[in-house]
């Protein structure tokens, strides 16, 4: 675990590169947006400065980007744990009055809900909405196929093809596939090791996002989102595929914008 203090920007700005370039007003509600397995803090970044009274904090993890360097998480467990630390700091520091929501796409979702359920633990502030896309209901069984963790480049770059969201140039480029391919295959094993323990419903309103035509994504699987809170639960399914949150991001923007209306 680590110790946030004053002296300790640096530290959470490596989790939350853009955290001073979000273009919000003083007071605006933080929304940390996680991404998909092997995706990167730049996700989310066209989101900034477009959704009114919130200040969207895209997170960066290990192993991509500005971290890549930094070897990459392959547990779920110490993944929620320091990114927990890093989230509550920034929230204390926040001028919004330790509010704030989650948005995680596909892995990012499992691991945004993790991250709620470390923050109730440690009696920390909860999230006053959490955003779900491209992720099957943790509680509930999925079988997605070989473990990527065993797959041969040729195999995990033939599944980054299949769901879409990866450029075609960079899925040819031998030396970004050398720099990407550990960070994914890292993030494919937190999925493939995690094993959901029962705990209580969220007492946090949950809005999932599902793609009618995603390949890993079953919409009975989604659905079941609803189990795992006490309060709200809108379920706003898109046409396309895993991505296509994204690739209709002015309409995602839209439902974020709405459900955190009453707070931004």
């Amino acid at each position: 675990m680590t110790v946030y203090d004053e002296t300790s920007d640096a530290l959470l700005t490596q989790w939350l590169p853009f955290r001073t370039l979000t273009g919000a007003e003083p007071g605006a509600l933080p929304l940390y947006c996680l991404p998909h397995a092997g995706g990167a803090a730049s996700a989310f970044r066209q989101w900034q400065r477009k959704l009114p009274g919130v200040a969207v904090q895209p997170v960066q993890l290990p192993g991509r980007e500005s971290r890549h360097r930094q070897p990459p998480y392959r547990l779920m467990e110490p993944l929620v744990s320091d990114l927990a630390d890093a989230v509550l700091a920034d929230v204390a520091l926040s001028a919004a009055g330790h509010r704030y929501a989650l948005y995680g796409h596909s892995l990012g979702g499992l691991v945004a809900f993790e991250l709620v359920r470390e923050v109730r633990r440690r009696g920390g502030p909860e999230p006053v909405h959490l955003f779900v896309s491209g992720s099957d209901a943790p509680h509930i069984t999925y079988e997605d196929g070989p473990p990527v963790s065993g797959m041969t480049r040729a195999e995990v770059v033939g599944l980054l093809r299949k769901l879409g969201g990866t450029p075609e140039w960079l899925l040819a480029d031998q030396g970004a596939l050398e720099m990407i391919l550990p960070a994914v295959q890292a993030d494919f094993t937190v999925k493939e090791t995690y094993r959901y323990t029962p705990e209580p419903p969220l007492a946090v309103p949950i809005s999932v996002l599902p793609s009618g035509s995603d390949p890993r994504v079953a919409p009975e699987k989604v659905a079941a989102w609803r189990e795992q809170t006490a309060r709200e639960f809108a379920l706003h399914p898109f046409d396309g595929g895993h991505f296509a949150v994204f690739e209709q991001a002015d309409r995602t923007r839209a439902i974020v914008a709405e459900a955190l209306r009453p707070w931004a």
